[in-house]
């Protein structure tokens, strides 16, 4: 590695030029691609720093020379999940057959918002999440109608907006065709058949391949999500079959961590090896639950699981009060001193109850209650240093314009979530979009 990054971390004027030209181009790529290949990995070649010479050590180091080796950004990070944003803008434009509204996105004031990306960037949000389903054309009808609809195509649209406004980039793998949450970890349907060894493959081609595309339409993920809320593993069966309930993992019984933390490790080399300065998320939920927190983060340490940042989900109303994710931070920041740390859900509501536990004596539900609870909840995170990122889940959750008589014909989610930060009956930003900004600043 000396030799290599020598030439590398020259002054700005040579920097990249590795065989001496006086020019920084493919032939430098060429010859450190050589360097590394016949490089003995005791002394040179283990660029990334994961113990072996190999391919993703020659993407690190053509990364570092064609982008002159800058600094990477190192949070903090905040923003929201979008992930349903171009169905609702879809539908707006099929509202103007009708001669309602097709304009339903609005800032506090009543303006129109003609970019939400753009404009989010301007109120502050430097980051957006997007989720990515196997094959959401295989989920249920119940839930395509809530929210089920993100394929490739979908990523790479939304993607491309998101690159294009500066704002960087999550991508939230569910290896699933449906949610993939604490209590529904199920296998994609191609790949119901398959055993351990060969899901083990299916997974790494899959991310593979799928961050191959990502990276030809422009859409290089700056984060990767391994997995959405996998405190219990992930794969477990096809819906329905003995497998679902017997290929979980719990607190205490050593059964499928293996297999599970296997399929992670496969996840986690394709993302080395196609996107080499990508953060690797591991995302559970358990911040209620400490032993099984915990046991979790300890388990993929044992077994040598490489990721870079423990993800939190983190809903009140799911969850409990803010002591209860203050109790968490702790004991994470206690255990795994060398993770960052980042809440890649949350939410609460401006209207109507949500979940089963209530806090409305805390935080209203109103405009003001909901920006109340967002305030509190930054103050109770920046304190920590490791805590590196905030998103809100399903901001863009907005059914104004496309209710009423048209209700069956427009609305876009089959049931309202009034968590989101835009008002369903007024298409208007809430506070709390414009309050967490304050988290990055």
């Amino acid at each position: 590695m000396a030799l290599a990054l020598t030439s590398l971390s020259a002054n700005a004027a040579v920097r990249g030029d590795v065989n001496s030209d006086g020019e920084v181009g493919i032939s430098d790529v060429n010859a450190i691609i050589d360097m590394i290949l016949t490089a003995n990995p005791e002394v040179a070649g283990d660029v990334d720093g994961d113990g072996e010479v190999g391919i993703s050590d020659v993407n690190a180091v053509i990364d570092l020379i064609l982008n002159g080796g800058e600094q990477e950004y190192n949070g903090p990070l905040v923003g929201g999940d979008i992930s349903m944003l171009t169905k609702y803008e879809a539908h707006q434009h099929m509202a103007l057959n009708y001669g309602v509204r097709t304009a339903h996105y609005y800032d506090r004031n009543g303006q129109v918002i003609d970019d939400v990306i753009t404009w989010a960037k301007q109120q502050g949000w430097n980051a957006a999440r997007v989720r990515l389903f196997v094959n959401p054309a295989n989920a249920s009808a119940t839930d395509k109608g809530q929210g089920v609809i993100q394929n490739l195509d979908t990523v790479k649209v939304l993607g491309r907006r998101i690159k294009a406004a500066g704002l960087k980039f999550m991508l939230d793998f569910h290896y699933s065709d449906s949610w993939a949450d604490p209590v529904k970890q199920y296998t994609p349907a191609e790949w119901a058949g398959l055993n351990d060894e060969a899901l083990t493959q299916k997974i790494y081609e899959y991310t593979r391949d799928c961050l191959r595309a990502l990276k030809a339409a422009g859409v290089t993920p700056d984060y990767i999500q391994t997995g959405n809320e996998i405190s219990y593993g992930m794969c477990w069966g096809p819906v329905g079959t003995p497998a679902a309930n017997l290929l979980k993992c719990y607190s205490g019984d050593e059964t499928n961590w293996v297999r599970f933390t296997n399929l992670l490790k496969a996840a986690g080399r394709a993302c080395r090896e196609e996107c080499p300065r990508a953060k690797i998320i591991l995302h559970t939920e358990r911040v209620a639950k400490i032993s099984i927190m915990l046991n979790f983060y300890n388990q993929m340490r044992d077994k040598g699981v490489d990721y870079d940042i423990i993800g939190l989900s983190y809903y009140p109303y799911f969850h409990g009060a803010l002591s209860v994710l203050t109790n968490a931070l702790n004991n994470l920041n206690n255990n795994y001193q060398d993770k960052d740390v980042m809440i890649v859900e949350t939410g609460y509501s401006y209207h109507y109850k949500v979940g089963d536990q209530d806090f409305s004596s805390t935080w209203p539900l109103t405009y003001e209650g909901q920006r109340q609870f967002t305030a509190d909840l930054i103050s109770r995170i920046k304190p920590y240093s490791k805590v590196k990122g905030l998103f809100w889940w399903f901001p863009e959750a907005n059914e104004y314009g496309l209710g009423g008589s048209l209700w069956n014909t427009l609305h876009v989610n089959d049931a309202w979530y009034n968590a989101g930060l835009w008002d369903h009956e007024t298409g208007r930003a809430t506070p709390a979009l414009y309050e967490l900004k304050n988290f990055v600043q």
